[in-house]
């Protein structure tokens, strides 16, 4: 058998130099060659598993590119699938064809042996490859409908149960699989919210993925009743109430980690709607440079976030990330030797190491009370999850003026707009222009898969009518467009980026501010001191080849 050096040098993937470097770090580390490799950088993750399979002899397969037979895949059940981290991906005469990232796993194959009942072939695959994989292929879909099928059948005894039983009904019973089943499909397939509808003659589930929503399921009406009951019975909510809407929280372990679901119900004319939005803890810990700032923006936020007092504003519509952003913020102010405290409705993440309080406005815990009893714990930094009226941004203001950093969240449409936005309230003008320092407007377009996006230059007509920056005559530039494929599930588009307009609030923006100047007249100004526009920033994106200018079109005026 070749030695695995041997291998990479003859395929070209290493030269001499690295290879000698990795021997030597490898007798200081004691870990395997390919390891360190991997670890420093010279060698990727899956050029070392196409290596390795073929030291051991055993064919290697790109399942991102690797078209995979659905009736090889259903021979082994979803459990099977993730247990072992293996996919059944084709027939090969008389034998099933296996991807794993461990083909030495004698148990694997055996298990795979006896469910399918037929011999197995194993080739090679990367662990995240076949990840990836197993979430695209292993869903629940048909379960779900054969689940729906039982319930219609057995109705009557699935609401006498949910009646008498509540939270502790049997974990087999079709009515808890079914609700299990939606909200682990739904994290598998990266969705952000959950949307169970009664319509006139079904339910209708539909994901929100990369912010737009697709329609996964439609069950029997005569459901409806058991599976909203059992959603309200696990987020606590009061079942017997259907007249009013009412709020919840839920958390379920999926893959060992812990996630946690917000859930709303509304009451429609044919029922009780719900909306569960799924809360992935891993989001509140991201870094603020995976947040897709450019160099430029990034800059000013960091100047501002850095001193130790002032406001900072992030503003946009519901769903553009703006809380993401905040918590972001928090991660790279917050020190042991700093008081950060936070005032939400509701705690979306929890966080570590800081001070997170949950608005009660039921025991007289307002924005506005909470954040004036939490300037007398001796803050550093506070955190408001939203200003919603005069008496909450009177008191925040303050607390920027009085040596406090203060980041907080505004609904409205651009940066220079919330300055008006808190005169409207009734703050006055020059407080306002003293206090803030910083405004953050942000949408969320969706980025194009890196697996099947493809180049192509655009039609004159597609550049003016988007009011692209480019003339006629000029060289056109070269952009990247949506395919579809396996990986992005036929959209073209995996994953989301976010677009930013930053608005430092210098002197001259402040002596607008003073002045009552109308948002259009602050914008003229912030543009002419370098900031960028939401479009301006979204087009930068746009040749960079990560989303398209239907996307900037779709999510920006």
């Amino acid at each position: 058998m070749k030695q695995l050096g041997e291998i990479l040098l003859e395929e070209g993937l290493v030269d001499e130099s690295q290879l000698m470097h990795a021997l030597d770090v490898q007798v200081e580390r004691g870990s395997s060659l390919g390891r360190v490799l991997v670890e420093l950088g010279i060698l990727s993750e899956d050029d070392l598993v196409r290596a390795l399979a073929q030291q051991v002899g055993l064919e290697y397969v790109d399942l991102d590119e690797f078209a995979v037979d659905r009736a090889a895949v259903a021979l082994v059940s979803a459990a099977v699938a993730r247990k072992y981290t293996v996919l059944p991906i084709q027939f090969r005469d008389d034998l099933l064809v296996v991807a794993m990232s461990d083909p030495g796993n004698v148990m694997a194959l055996d298990d795979i042996r006896q469910t399918a009942r037929m011999q197995v072939m194993p080739v090679v695959a990367s662990h995240d490859n076949l990840v990836r994989a197993i979430d695209r292929y292993v869903r629940a879909d048909h379960e779900i409908d054969e689940l729906a099928g039982a319930l219609e059948e057995q109705q009557d005894e699935v609401e006498i149960d949910l009646a008498n039983l509540g939270g502790s009904v049997d974990d087999d019973a079709p009515i808890v699989r079914y609700v299990n089943l939606l909200v682990t499909q739904a994290i598998t397939d990266r969705a952000s919210d959950i949307h169970i509808e009664p319509t006139e003659k079904d339910l209708r589930v539909r994901y929100r993925i990369d912010g737009v929503l697709h329609e996964m399921q439609r069950s029997p009406k005569q459901i409806a009743g058991g599976v909203i009951s059992r959603v309200k019975i696990l987020s606590d909510i009061d079942i017997a109430e259907r007249r009013k809407p009412q709020d919840g929280r839920m958390s379920v372990t999926h893959n060992g980690k812990k996630i946690d679901l917000r859930v709303a119900t509304l009451p429609t004319v044919w029922g009780e709607k719900i909306v569960m939005r799924i809360l992935d803890n891993s989001t509140a810990r991201l870094d603020l440079r995976d947040l897709s700032f450019s160099d430029s923006n990034f800059e000013i936020y960091q100047e501002s976030y850095k001193k130790p007092y002032g406001m900072i504003l992030v503003t946009g519509p519901t769903g553009s990330g703006k809380s993401t952003t905040l918590y972001a913020t928090l991660n790279a102010v917050s020190k042991p030797e700093i008081n950060v405290i936070t005032v939400e409705d509701p705690v979306e993440y929890r966080l570590e190491g800081i001070n997170q309080v949950q608005v009660n406005p039921k025991a007289g815990l307002t924005f506005a009370s909470a954040l004036r009893s939490i300037l007398r714990s001796d803050p550093d930094v506070v955190l408001l999850g939203e200003i919603r009226d005069h008496e909450t941004a009177q008191i925040a203001i303050e607390a920027a003026l009085t040596g406090h950093l203060v980041l907080s969240t505004l609904h409205t449409n651009d940066a220079p707009s919330a300055v008006t936005r808190l005169v409207e309230m009734g703050i006055e003008p020059f407080l306002v222009g003293s206090a803030l320092d910083c405004v953050v407007a942000q949408r969320l377009a969706r980025k194009l898969c890196d697996k099947c996006k493809e180049q192509y230059v655009p039609e004159d007509e597609e550049l003016t009518g988007a009011r692209f920056p480019w003339l006629p005559g000029e060289q056109k530039p070269v952009l990247m467009r949506p395919v579809g494929c396996t990986t992005c599930s036929g959209t073209g588009y995996r994953g989301r980026l976010a677009l930013h307009e930053v608005m430092q609030v210098t002197e001259a923006i402040e002596r607008h501010a003073v002045a009552g100047s109308s948002s259009a007249d602050i914008a003229r100004e912030a543009q002419a001191s370098g900031m960028q526009t939401l479009r301006h920033d979204g087009w930068g994106k746009v040749l960079e080849g990560r989303t398209t200018i239907e996307e900037i079109l779709r999510v920006v005026a």
